[in-house]
């Protein structure tokens, strides 16, 4: 595990009481910190939310926090590879019937890419967050595991990060749960130590991801409604548009069938939403691409590991076994429900994170 070597630390500073406290705890341990806080969104060219990370309020409360605690504080502009990485990937997975979650790429591109290499260039030796998680080293290998607060963690979104990026942060919160850290917050007097938890992914306004879809695609109501809605292989309905439809909705189908139904599957490339009972939403397993494994190198067998399918999901047990370097197939002990095409797999070993992919085909 990283250790205080007095070395210079970029402190991730969102504006929110997290990555303010992390900054403190860094500072009382000694370590040489320059505070950097990331504009990943513009205020002008679509409609987005004006409270939470990036918002013009966060920087004034992340340089607020910054200049209490006597470091230096910089806003650094990565809109544009945000814009060109994130939010085109978004939109891209919402048009192929996919259901993305964009936090998983940010902290990978932006926060241990973009972010990573501009602490490089100031000198610094690693990068911290605000992020409720710990991280572990064994046989060479870095990997996340749970944080004290398991209401707060959030392993669930790292598993993408890099072998080479693990082994330059710090996670200063992973042995605290929240209501410590607020009171650390309001014991140094700190402006955000009663801000609220966000809960909106920051670039989509009014938590729709609709408004930002029709804000970038012209004419996407026209373009893609009046496609059929299919229950027991009959058509049964029209949807206003696949991309606004998400694997187990029940409302806003506008159906009159006697009974609840659900999106069970959408078809991008036949412009259809399929529906069933609430039996219809459980599956086998499914199949993870775009790989990125921690604790081990390799899965050389088929093992046993606790499955999360979504930030949410307690987990479940399942068999994973790696078929290739980019692929892992997982069978559940028990059918899952609303296993979501686009959404990120993430496996455990306990309390630590074997790594994780990208759910694209379903296992009936």
């Amino acid at each position: 595990m990283n250790t205080n070597s007095n070395k210079t630390v970029v402190v991730a500073m969102s504006g929110g009481v997290d990555s303010s406290v992390a900054a403190a705890l860094l500072k009382e341990q000694g370590y040489n910190l320059i505070g950097i806080t990331m504009k990943t969104w513009g205020y002008d060219d679509l409609p987005v939310n004006d409270s939470g990370c990036c918002s013009l309020e966060a920087i004034y409360n992340a340089g607020n926090v910054a200049a209490k605690l006597g470091i230096p504080h910089y806003t650094f502009d990565f809109t544009e590879r945000f814009n060109q990485i994130v939010i085109e990937n978004f939109i891209t997975e919402y048009m192929s019937g996919q259901t993305p979650n964009p936090c998983v790429l940010c902290n990978k591109t932006i926060k241990w890419g973009v972010l990573l290499d501009r602490a490089k260039e100031l000198g610094a030796g690693f990068i911290a967050t605000g992020h409720y998680a710990k991280i572990n080293s064994e046989d060479g290998r870095y990997y996340v595991s749970n944080s004290k607060d398991e209401r707060k963690d959030q392993t669930y979104a790292l598993w993408r990060v890099s072998q080479e990026a693990l082994s330059r942060t710090l996670f200063p919160l992973g042995d605290f749960k929240k209501p410590e850290i607020r009171k650390i917050a309001e014991s140094l007097d700190l402006k955000t130590a009663n801000e609220p938890d966000s809960q909106e992914i920051c670039f989509v306004p009014n938590n729709d991801y609709r408004q930002l879809l029709e804000a970038r695609i012209q004419g996407i109501k026209e373009k893609l409604s009046r496609g059929e809605i299919i229950y027991n292989n009959q058509k049964v309905g029209e949807h206003k548009g696949f991309p606004y439809y998400t694997i187990g909705q029940r409302k806003g189908l506008n159906l009159a069938l006697g009974k609840p139904v659900y999106v069970t599957k959408i078809d991008a490339e036949g412009n259809r939403v399929y529906i069933d009972d609430e039996q219809g939403l459980y599956k086998k397993g499914f199949i993870a691409k775009e790989i990125n494994l921690m604790k081990y190198a390799n899965i050389k067998n088929p093992m046993k590991a606790n499955v999360k399918i979504r930030y949410k999901d307690k987990g479940s047990v399942a068999a994973i076994e790696q078929t290739d370097n980019d692929t892992v197939k997982v069978i559940f002990d028990e059918p899952k429900k609303s296993i979501t095409p686009g959404q990120s797999a993430v496996f455990y070993d306990d309390d630590d994170v074997i790594g994780g992919g990208v759910i694209r085909e379903i296992i009936d």
